[in-house]
């Protein structure tokens, strides 16, 4: 009788499969999302090093002209803060020109590790 009333072609989940699917996709999720918002970060980090690499390629370049003897970030030549660099990036100069310390200040603050990245030439 009940197969009657059921009929021949009953199709579709029952109330407890999408449950226990909606279930696991929640627990994927909930595994997922914390290593996205890792991997992101990770670039914010990766992207201010790399800025502090392009800045000393260019005081180099900028030295290689023997009529160059100080560096400031106004000098030509220079990436200009804001443009040149990832995200907004901010960089000073310090130092001489035998040492010469350039800093670069992630102004996303999404980098967890550091806010600045500091290189001595």
């Amino acid at each position: 009788m009940l197969q009657k009333l059921r009929g021949s072609n009953a199709k579709g989940f029952t109330l407890i499969e999408l449950m226990i699917v909606i279930a696991i996709i929640g627990i994927l999720a909930a595994i997922a999302i914390p290593n996205f918002i890792s991997y992101r970060d990770k670039a914010y980090c990766s992207s201010a090093e790399t800025d502090v690499d392009s800045v000393m390629g260019a005081i180099a370049d900028y030295f290689a002209d023997p009529d160059n003897m100080s560096v400031s970030v106004n000098s030509p030549g220079m990436p200009v803060s804001g443009t040149d660099l990832s995200n907004g990036n901010t960089y000073t100069i310090a130092g001489a020109a035998n040492a010469i310390t350039v800093t670069v200040t992630d102004v996303s603050t999404r980098c967890p590790r550091f806010n600045t990245v500091s290189k001595t030439m």
